[in-house]
């Protein structure tokens, strides 16, 4: 290793490709499309490849670099290149610590593309949208009932979600640590501190200084969504919370005493919030075990946030019922 990879976690193409100063004209997509054997990532995780750089990561560091001086030939070329790897491959040199084997379609694509273009607007209106390839022909179409990335040989199906959003309602230390650990995890973040100083306490937030109800309404939570108040004891805090267990939010979750819930509980029946909603209120927020100071309760919840958005997810594929109930985005294909 000659250099550290700080882009390799970036687990999501548009994100890359939205972060840069331009589109590139000509890029490229690596896409894990067949594992033999347990291996680190599952199918469907993919890698941005441009002329100078590459973010993500297929098999933990073992095949990255290959895979991108793979993609930028492919650019070269304009020509896709199915590569193998691990068990089965030519390459014995490259190993997989794994054992495995797994198959990565390298395919060159363009900005201009209409598929390009509807994938990256798909990320900017969070619209689910599956994508499907065969490394020459690309297609951008609506997502009908969860459907499952796929590999029939020749073509490759992956089906795109909207980035998760976390909503956090306070301004303490544990506040501003889960804000700043779920921007590290690449998820969107919006803060919501009423009467709050006027800027930002940090880059790459969006930022809400009304009360949490009516910020919740500018937000508009989807089911990417997670809300949190972490607020003490703030006069607006139930009116908050139950407009959150009011919306399509994923995750709502309220920092508080157990001793006081039922206090809670009631004063969300006040505001006319049901049993159905109120069972959905994670409260205390976290996980189970950590301690109670700001960067341990804003660790537990981030912790809890991403094992109840997998939870989601996988509940909606195994059922066949999409986790999302907006108006599908209008099909773009090439």
């Amino acid at each position: 290793m000659t250099r550290w990879r700080l882009a390799a976690p970036v687990d999501d193409v548009r994100e890359a490709l939205l972060a840069l100063p331009a589109l590139p004209e000509r890029f490229a997509i690596a896409t894990l499309v067949e594992v033999d054997g347990s291996a680190p990532r599952d199918v469907g995780a993919q890698m941005l490849i441009t002329q100078g750089e590459h973010w993500g990561f297929l098999s933990g560091g073992c095949i990255e670099d290959d895979v991108a001086r793979h993609g930028r030939e492919a650019i070269a070329s304009g020509a896709s290149r199915l590569l193998r790897y691990g068990e089965g491959s030519p390459w014995i040199d490259i190993k997989l610590a794994c054992g495995s084997g797994i198959t990565v379609l390298i395919e060159p694509a363009r900005s201009s593309e209409p598929a390009v273009a509807a994938l990256l607007e798909a990320w900017r209106t969070r619209t689910p949208l599956l994508w499907s390839s065969d490394g020459t022909t690309r297609r951008a179409e609506a997502a009908g009932e969860a459907p499952c990335d796929s590999w029939d040989g020749t073509r490759y199906s992956r089906l795109f979600t909207p980035p998760l959003k976390l909503v956090l309602i306070g301004e303490d230390g544990a506040t501003l640590t889960a804000a700043s650990l779920a921007l590290a995890m690449g998820w969107q973040v919006a803060l919501v501190t009423p009467g709050g100083p006027e800027a930002a306490p940090m880059e790459g937030i969006a930022y809400h200084r009304n009360d949490p109800a009516a910020a919740l309404a500018d937000i508009a939570p989807d089911r990417w969504t997670a809300i949190a108040v972490l607020s003490h004891d703030r006069e607006d805090d139930e009116r908050g919370l139950a407009a959150a267990l009011g919306s399509e939010a994923f995750y709502v979750g309220a920092i508080g005493a157990r001793v006081r819930l039922d206090q809670r509980i009631a004063k969300l029946r006040g505001h006319g919030v049901g049993e159905a909603a109120l069972a959905r209120l994670h409260a205390p927020i976290g996980l189970y075990g950590f301690g109670k100071a700001p960067r341990e309760v804003a660790l537990s919840l981030v912790a809890e946030v991403a094992q109840a958005f997998h939870a989601a997810a996988a509940a909606a594929r195994s059922s066949g019922v999409s986790m999302s109930s907006s108006t599908p985005l209008s099909a773009v294909s090439r």
